[in-house]
């Protein structure tokens, strides 16, 4: 489930395909903060359960680089036990297309924009 700066995940119906990957609920918040020194930056916040465990943790993104929010955000579900292929953010990537849109409007983003290489993670 999507709305502007969060998007739901979770495997209760427990499809065919996804009847090995342990129960989860996650939420995934998402805004934009004006760093002083660093300007826009991307301050997520990934909080649910996995397999009954709770956990809850945030992380920033450079505004050049907040479109591997996916990405990050895969890696930190998969610290806290789900498995990579289950990833919260890419299931329904009808979804996934809206998050990437709102953050791009969030940003002022243009394709093109350039990138810092000293933000790629």
């Amino acid at each position: 489930m999507f709305t502007p700066g969060h998007m739901h995940r979770d495997n209760n119906d427990r499809p065919e395909h996804l009847r090995q990957v342990p129960p989860f609920s996650v939420d995934f918040y998402y805004e934009v903060r004006q760093d002083p020194q660093q300007g826009p930056m991307l301050h997520m916040r990934l909080v649910g359960d996995v397999d009954g465990r709770h956990f809850d943790e945030e992380f920033e993104l450079h505004r050049d680089v907040a479109f591997n929010f996916a990405s990050v955000a895969t890696r930190v579900a998969a610290r806290h036990g789900l498995p990579l292929n289950a990833s919260p953010v890419m299931r329904g990537h009808d979804e996934y297309d809206k998050v990437f849109a709102d953050i791009r409007t969030k940003l002022h983003a243009k394709p093109g924009d350039p990138v810092n290489l000293d933000h790629v993670l």
